[in-house]
């Protein structure tokens, strides 16, 4: 398979696209052209949807609404096949040189994630189907919970339909789980306690239980139907029993039998927490090295600026302590900021509540200001919502996720608030600005609601580097028109740039140098001002993403990078707010694709 892949890829890289070279078009021709190439990225965007019924529901559609996601191998295998047919496709029928430059650039960009999924594909065993930050037990939950909208009684039905379907997909769970198994790619013994303990918890309650309260989808799916109008109490009732029928006849055995599999698995578990145990680790981490930060730096080179940045940062934090008038070293002023109580809200509902108020008054603060900093601003609202009490102890410290593209949901910035002492008040202002506005909300709500590029780099394309890249970037803009005006708020701001610094150090430590998880969780608590249960829960997550957490701060230099070159060749003529055009409204790019982006936007403003 791997040798038939990397053979089509050479054939489509080479291919002629059977035009003319050099030849000329009329206006009207490159609009011609550039029309039928923007039809043919959506019919094949569309037909990828038509095949992910869960992808279609994220989107607001309701196509197949009762269905899950085939993930089997077989499926995966088809989709690439599809996606090498549609690059042939693209590059005979299509010539690039009759198209308007966003259309070359949907173009290259389309190539380029084809291309990027094929070399990908040898390494799809490579990774933890189930662990503590994704998998299907904690993401089927969440996703009716989240995502599927009942407006009527066949959504009501097709959401027990897809109760009755978890069945059938975590059966595909388990052939992928033992797939890997067989490979030797399984979790560290670690994952284990966390991903069973979250599956246990979303069959706790009724109806699995007969008494205390309604489990989590029985309270959601009560919800939602009591909610209905023009919904007659027999039918009310009788989606209610089905529901129940569902979830103790469907759903209770599917996560016992997975939870049943996890517990044999474990025993085969090992504390090795890096990709180089892998048949094919090295090569494996390479290329994902490659693809998260869409560079060619090496494990070597990323380690080797992260532990410069853990340095810089650590001068920037000195002179914040030295401000507030701080005695001893940063190691003592790292240990006041973990231990005083002031820096944290009271472990209660209150305590919860005010924690989600703040992050909602700094979000708002914010974008009262965004006019100083953006031509475009994003039409969808934003929400801050503390992670649901079922997954709090699996999921990550904050996330967000976007707006449906119709506006029938509204982007939501995630905290995870199931200890409060895990949430520094002093972190919350570039959090917020991080997961909220102007960072993750912006981006990419911008990018789902400009009209002037195809569906596929809208909602399709991810790249790690430019999306985390722009949410910490986005931590330091606010600060340079005057925000952060308290020392103690800049100090967090800081402390969390440091954390993504740290990060480019265990991460190619865990994976490419060997380190140990203790070794890892060590490097982090010795260097920053994070809790002991931070490093720990941070650390657990690299090991089960290899490179994600990369994706930051190399994203973030090249962004700021860029801005320098362009305040340097553009001098008076820099304007921020256009430079920040440059970067959102292409939406999601490769990072040597945002540079010529920014290079040709420089030009353009050198010549007017």
């Amino acid at each position: 398979m791997k040798k038939t892949i990397v053979s089509l890829i050479i054939c489509l890289a080479f291919a002629s696209a059977g035009f003319a070279a050099g030849k000329t078009y009329t206006p009207e021709q490159i609009a011609t052209e550039s029309k039928r190439a923007n039809e043919f990225f959506d019919k094949n965007f569309d037909d990828y949807v038509a095949r992910h019924p869960q992808v279609a529901s994220r989107l607001g559609l309701k196509t197949d609404y009762d269905k899950w996601d085939d993930i089997s191998d077989a499926r995966a295998a088809g989709d690439l096949a599809q996606e090498l047919s549609n690059l042939a496709t693209l590059k005979r029928d299509f010539d690039y040189d009759a198209l308007d430059p966003q259309t070359q650039l949907s173009y290259k960009l389309f190539e380029n994630d084809v291309q990027r999924d094929a070399e990908g594909f040898r390494f799809r065993f490579d990774t933890y189907p189930v662990n503590q930050m994704y998998g299907a037990h904690s993401e089927t939950p969440t996703f009716l919970i989240n995502i599927h909208k009942i407006d009527n009684v066949k959504d009501a039905e097709a959401y027990i339909a897809r109760i009755n379907g978890v069945p059938k997909l975590f059966d595909q769970l388990l052939v992928n789980l033992q797939t890997r198994a067989d490979r030797g790619v399984i979790p560290p013994k670690f994952v284990f306690p966390l991903v069973i303990d979250a599956s246990r918890k979303v069959i706790q309650g009724q109806p699995f239980d007969a008494a205390g309260a309604n489990s989590p989808l029985l309270d959601d799916f009560s919800k939602k139907v009591g909610a209905l109008k023009d919904v007659d109490p027999a039918t009310r009732d009788r989606l209610l029993s089905e529901a129940k029928n569902a979830l103790t006849t469907s759903l209770k055995p599917a996560y016992e039998k997975l939870i049943a599999y996890l517990q044999d698995l474990e025993k085969r578990a090992t504390d090795d927490a890096g990709v180089w145990k892998f048949p094919d680790g090295g090569p494996f981490y390479e290329f994902a090295l490659r693809r998260t930060t869409t560079t060619d730096l090496t494990a070597n080179q990323i380690h080797e600026i992260g532990l410069k940045e853990v340095t810089r940062i650590h001068g920037e934090m000195r002179k914040i302590k030295e401000k507030v008038g701080f005695k001893g070293d940063l190691q003592a002023f790292f240990k006041f900021m973990r231990d005083d109580p002031q820096f944290y809200l009271p472990d209660t509902d209150e305590g919860r509540a005010k924690y989600l108020a703040n992050a909602v008054e700094i979000i708002d603060t914010m974008k009262k200001r965004l006019d100083e900093l953006f031509v475009t601003k994003p039409k969808a609202d934003i929400q801050v919502k503390a992670v649901e009490k079922f997954r709090e102890s699996s999921a990550g410290k904050a996330f967000y996720q976007q707006p449906a593209p119709d506006g029938s949901r509204p982007g939501m910035f995630y905290v995870n608030l199931r200890h409060m002492h895990d949430n520094p008040t002093y972190e919350l202002e570039s959090l917020a600005h991080h997961e909220g506005i102007p960072g993750h909300h912006m981006q990419i709500a911008i990018a789902q609601e400009f009209t002037g590029i195809p569906k596929f780099r809208k909602f399709g394309l991810r790249y790690t580097a430019y999306t985390e890249g722009w949410g910490l970037y986005s931590e330091l803009t606010p600060k340079e028109i005057g925000l952060y005006q308290d020392p103690y708020s800049d100090f967090g701001r800081l402390s969390l740039e440091l954390w993504r610094a740290g990060r480019l150090v265990v991460d190619t430590g865990i994976h490419a140098k060997h380190w140990t998880r203790d070794q890892a969780i060590k490097y982090l608590a010795d260097n920053t001002p994070n809790s002991q249960a931070d490093c720990v829960d941070s650390i657990n997550r690299y090991i089960v993403l290899p490179s994600q957490a990369t994706a930051y701060k190399i994203g973030m230099l090249k962004i700021l990078e860029l801005r320098e070159k362009a305040k340097k060749q553009l001098g008076s003529k820099f304007d921020i707010r256009q430079f920040h055009e440059v970067v959102l409204i292409n939406g999601p790019v490769p990072l040597d694709v945002l540079e010529q982006l920014v290079d040709r936007w420089i030009k353009s403003k050198q010549g007017s």
